[in-house]
């Protein structure tokens, strides 16, 4: 079991990204999906989550209206479209199996910098 984001990078205020979660070794269609991020010296932050068939989402209020998390079950991909990002948007961002923060199996993570 192995997720693997990508997508991170460094942005001006304002700017977009569209982080990719790309799972191997197990189907992603049969878990819900969350993203997570940690800023430095902060805990985890539940940013998102999606539904299995991708019917339902959820976000944090922090994000909701910015932000947008989708998933393409046929080509094992989650995606958190990040649109208006703010320098407080600037941490790591993980995803993660299930809802939540408090169980699933997690990535390595992808660095996003909202920098001028």
């Amino acid at each position: 079991v192995q997720l693997v984001e990508s997508g991170g990078g460094l942005v001006q205020p304002g700017g977009s990204l569209r982080l990719s979660c790309a799972a191997s070794g197990f189907s992603l269609g049969s878990y819900a999906m969350s993203w997570v991020r940690q800023a430095p010296g902060k805990g985890p932050e539940w940013v998102s989550d999606i539904s299995s068939g991708g019917g339902s989402t959820d976000y944090a209020d922090s994000v909701k209206g910015r932000f947008t998390i989708s998933r393409d079950n046929a080509k094992n991909l989650v995606y958190l479209q990040m649109n208006s990002l703010k320098a407080e948007d600037t941490a790591v961002y993980y995803c993660k199996t299930g809802r939540g923060i408090d169980s699933g199996s997690w990535g390595q993570g992808t660095q996003v910098t909202v920098s001028s």
